[in-house]
């Protein structure tokens, strides 16, 4: 492939419908595929007792807020790149591609460094008990290790989706995923002259197929045979460009941040109530990010298709694209959300079999969130426009008003205040999904992401 090939985008004509399905499923499925690791160590880990559960769900947070860092900059580069694959022009697709890999590889190598040296105070932070502490710092000092593998493999698989191109991220996530369901039992239990790490044989058995996913996609990138190529003489620092990539990156970053630090908060008001409530909030927050990844994954797709759009100069076609993503995860995520709550005791005892209070609690959980789950969808995927347009600082206001202005404030008075205890935290999460819902349907009505989009396409 050369930069003179530019290929025409599919997703910037035909039916709407068409071109949404056919992004979002393999990217649903991709992540799905993602969240199966965690529900794979939870699973095993499950064997070992509630302290296991509980030492690797208190550390998510922390780790999802350093990841949070990074994620909002490869999804500057899935934007950047959409842009450029709907006006066709293979050049920038390439240079874009690029510069992007070099700036995150570098985040990456700074972000694995803060999270191995600051394990044990962060841990301390969120109120790790003596009976877990050991267990979850080492947990989180094996998992700092995979994060050069790990933005790696992010960056390959948002360059992927920019351009279009879903399928094959998700099949290698697919095969790292089966090998960690092999490797998983045999880090955490040993086997023959292999010895049993306990929890940290999870993120051991992560951190390896997270090495084998990085180098296949980027050498797939160094071929340049599937509509990307990087290349050595475009990986020098182009501060113009990184400025460009940081303005629409760093408002991503500080939204999942911001997630990512709510998550933290919620975790520390949960280990107040002890290490079974912890138990029982990491099974259902576990669940929870599951039955999500269909909003995610379209609202991922409607970056994509948004961005092309708005970059082949189809502001209408980008709108359409927003009204129908918006009914599909409604309706869908409420539907799914029905059926996690019929079988909500069930799933919980599949992760934990012999605790029948973490099963009780954990099933609380769930059966409170999952009516509001189509709510949840709307904002991802409204959010998802927003980011499409190159608006990305709608999408952390947004999300530091639900998160920091409803949701912890809810939880607190709910769970401090009142009889509720513990389950008072359980109820906040459906407060915070209305709320944020109604203000990101309102906002997305107003249309003031048209005009910045037009704003960035001009700079493009």
């Amino acid at each position: 492939m050369t930069d003179k090939a530019p290929k025409k985008s599919k997703y910037t004509e035909g039916k709407i419908l068409s071109s949404l399905v056919s992004l979002a499923i393999p990217i649903i499925m991709a992540n799905i595929l993602h969240t199966a690791y965690q529900l794979i160590d939870t699973f095993w880990l499950g064997r070992l007792g509630a302290n296991a559960v509980a030492a690797v769900s208190i550390s998510f947070p922390i780790l999802f807020l350093i990841l949070s860092i990074g994620a909002g900059l490869t999804l500057a580069g899935t934007v950047i790149v959409a842009n450029h694959k709907g006006a066709e022009n293979q050049v920038e697709v390439n240079y874009s591609s690029s510069q992007t890999v070099l700036v995150i590889f570098f985040v990456s190598i700074l972000l694995a460094v803060i999270g191995y040296f600051s394990a044990a105070p962060l841990m301390k932070l969120v109120g790790a008990g003596p009976e877990i502490l050991n267990d979850s710092v080492r947990y989180f000092k094996f998992s700092s290790f995979g994060f050069v593998f790990l933005f790696m493999f992010f960056v390959f698989q948002s360059l992927m989706r920019g351009i279009g191109n879903v399928m094959l991220p998700m099949y290698i996530v697919l095969s790292t995923v089966l090998l960690n369901l092999v490797l998983d039992p045999l880090f955490i239990f040993g086997w023959g002259n292999i010895p049993g790490y306990g929890v940290a044989g999870a993120a051991v058995a992560s951190v390896i197929t997270q090495g084998i996913s990085a180098f296949i996609g980027i050498g797939i990138l160094i071929r340049g045979k599937k509509g990307i190529q990087i290349k050595s003489k475009h990986m020098r620092f182009d501060f113009t460009w990184v400025k460009r990539m940081f303005k629409l990156g760093v408002p991503s970053s500080l939204e999942q941040s911001s997630r990512a630090a709510a998550m933290t908060v919620m975790v520390m008001l949960v280990t107040s109530f002890g290490s079974e409530v912890v138990a029982a909030y990491g099974i259902g927050a576990r669940v929870l990010s599951l039955i999500v990844v269909p909003a995610l994954g379209f609202a991922m797709a409607t970056t994509t298709l948004v961005g092309q759009n708005i970059g082949a100069g189809k502001l209408k076609r980008a709108n359409k694209i927003g009204d129908l993503s918006n009914k599909i995860a409604f309706f869908g995520l409420t539907g799914i959300g029905m059926l996690l709550f019929v079988f909500a005791e069930p799933i919980t005892r599949f992760f934990v079999p012999n605790d029948e209070q973490v099963i009780q609690d954990g099933a609380l959980f769930i059966k409170i969130m999952a009516p509001s789950f189509g709510l949840l969808g709307v904002q991802q995927v409204l959010n998802g426009v927003f980011n499409g347009a190159g608006f990305t600082s709608a999408s952390l206001l947004i999300s530091v008003f639900s998160l920091w202005m409803i949701r912890f404030p809810t939880a607190f008075v709910l769970s401090h205040k009142t009889t509720l205890a513990f389950e008072g935290i359980w109820w906040a999460f459906p407060i915070s999904n209305l709320i944020a819902a109604i203000i990101a349907f309102i906002y997305y009505k107003m249309g003031y992401w048209k005009i910045r989009s037009i704003k960035n396409r001009h700079a493009l």
